[in-house]
């Protein structure tokens, strides 16, 4: 993450040795219609926001770090060519938006958990996770495209592969649910490269467990 924050811009996006799927990018752009990138802790995701931001305006949505100074120095090492930070707010997914209203492309964490109110219980490799549904509803409200987005790392510092594919929501299935079998497709492919020390299960303050709102007795397992 420094390296790519620290280095010229030129360098950063120069370590993409490919791009596969970046077609789906240009048959979206040329109907005018908004682009939601779904990137996971998978790879290197600041990587692939940059790579895009080169191309395209892209806003990205961003939970501010805990400690002041370091917010500055992440949107000196983000906010890059047309790159542009939205806080994980009321005015950040404003923002979010208007990019898709203006037919840009916006970038979310699929797999942050969000907090009381901005989520739902989905399953998640078979156990519930608390997921966001604004994408969901931003689909719905928009009509934009969604591509599912990640930077491979390559073996020995040798760069990355960036990898693009189309996400359609199906009717009748929740949102969330696909979202998250879409995510464990991506998870399956790059296995070794998500980061799974993020505590993806974890109940956001205020949330209701998953079981016991409908009743169901919940084993605290180590």
């Amino acid at each position: 993450m420094p390296w790519v924050w620290c280095r010229p811009l030129a360098e950063v996006t120069g370590s993409v040795r490919a791009c596969y799927g970046w077609e789906h990018v240009e048959a979206a752009r040329s109907k005018g219609q908004g682009i939601i990138f779904l990137t996971p802790h998978l790879g290197c995701f600041e990587v692939s926001a940059l790579y895009a931001a080169e191309r395209m305006p892209i806003t990205v949505l961003y939970r501010p770090p805990k400690l002041a100074w370091l917010e500055e120095v992440m949107r000196e090492g983000r906010e890059r060519a047309q790159l542009r930070l939205a806080r994980t707010d009321v005015g950040g997914v404003r923002l979010l938006y208007k990019a898709l209203k203006r037919g840009e492309a916006i970038g979310l964490l699929p797999d942050q958990v969000p907090g009381k109110g901005e989520g739902e219980w989905a399953n998640f490799f078979g156990h519930p996770a608390y997921t966001m549904t604004l994408v969901g509803r931003m689909v719905e409200s928009s009509g934009a495209v969604m591509l599912m987005a990640y930077a491979e790392r390559l073996p020995d510092g040798a760069g990355y592969i960036i990898r693009i594919t189309p996400l359609e929501f199906l009717p009748g299935l929740s949102a969330t649910e696909q979202m998250n079998k879409a995510l464990e497709t991506v998870v399956r492919a790059c296995p070794a490269q998500y980061l799974w020390s993020y505590n993806r299960y974890k109940v956001p303050a205020g949330v209701t467990p998953f079981g016991k709102e409908q009743g169901l007795k919940i084993e605290n397992k180590a």
